[in-house]
């Protein structure tokens, strides 16, 4: 399809709730519907409606070019099941812009196919900007289906509050693909579990409990080992974070590799309770600790303040080349 537009300032209800009750007792026979999702189009606009209810995922433009999807409200209650807000997947030239969403898991999550899909086509050239964004498993996410690439991504100008985490990168052995040059800048968060996370043993999808993910030891590099590279982040404000700062966990054969942090503010909660900032194995949950890395290659913290949090403010393990300049001790 060209050129398809769905513009108002009317309210859409999926009346999701039936389909929430079948997932969770596990009585559904096929999947959910997802609310809008375009396949293969080009030219799409959404924009000015209020979307609430959305059985699944709510938007899903998949193999797109040229999307805008502009001063949009989403509002799913948070506790429904994997109610994502706005999902490009294997699309390019994306323009996510003036939305807020309230959702039940990641309020954008950006995605490229997984190693089994049919297609293997970058998600890339993705701008988010002026968006708040609340409740749900994180406000912007990359992965874990990023099997297809995921490249050149801007984050600007947002607000988090209440999402579980704020900005995270997942994915794990068997995916391959890469995910490079992004962006994030200028965003506020608020009662995050954990601001910053990149996490390279998602265990959670089929294929996720097989011994070689959760596996901390090297291993051959192949096709479907993940790349994380050249990631920066500057501008960000976190209040009242809860299990940690941030938590970078990249692989032994493959680190995460050429990152940067500038004007970094992290204030930890005087109330957080016990949680873990990221979906693997073996990982105990944390309380108020700082940044913690592990197998990360080049990278750079310039004036990153950690408050109000227990032990060091940053735990390095396996790394190799990281400055900390003007940080928190």
């Amino acid at each position: 399809m060209e050129n398809v537009s769905i513009t108002g300032h009317g309210t859409l209800d999926g009346q999701g709730e039936p389909w929430w009750r079948l997932q969770r007792e596990k009585q559904l026979k096929y999947p959910r519907p997802r609310f809008i999702c375009f396949q293969e189009s080009e030219r799409v606009l959404i924009q000015g409606i209020k979307i609430i209810n959305s059985p699944a995922w709510t938007i899903n433009p998949v193999r797109c070019n040229n999307v805008v999807i502009d001063g949009i409200t989403i509002k799913n209650p948070a506790d429904s099941p994997n109610t994502d807000g706005i999902n490009p997947d294997s699309c390019r030239n994306v323009r996510i812009t003036n939305c807020y969403i309230s959702v039940g898991d990641d309020c954008v999550a950006i995605k490229s196919g997984v190693e089994y899909s049919k297609y293997r086509i970058p998600c890339e050239n993705i701008t988010i900007t002026n968006c708040t964004m609340l409740d749900g498993h994180g406000g912007v996410v990359i992965g874990s289906e990023m099997s297809g690439c995921v490249r050149n991504i801007t984050i600007s100008n947002c607000v988090f509050e209440g999402t579980d985490r704020g900005i995270r990168i997942k994915t794990r052995r068997g995916r391959g693909g890469v995910v490079e040059d992004i962006r994030v800048s200028n965003i506020i968060m608020k009662k995050v579990m954990c601001p910053l996370v990149m996490n390279m043993y998602y265990f959670c999808g089929k294929g996720g409990k097989e011994p070689i993910v959760k596996d901390k030891n090297p291993h051959p590099v192949n096709e479907g080992t993940p790349v994380f590279r050249r990631v920066h982040l500057s501008n960000i404000s976190a209040r009242e974070a809860g299990a940690c700062a941030g938590f970078f966990y990249g692989l032994p054969e493959m680190p995460i590799e050429d990152i940067s942090f500038h004007d970094v503010y992290i204030h930890m909660a005087d109330d957080a309770k016990p949680d873990r900032p990221a979906m693997m194995d073996d990982l105990e949950p944390m309380q108020k600790k700082g940044i913690y890395m592990n197998n990360v290659k080049n990278a750079v913290f310039s004036n990153v303040k950690i408050t109000n949090h227990e032990g060091k403010a940053f735990t390095i393990e396996n790394c190799e080349n990281i400055r900390l300049t003007d940080c928190t001790e």
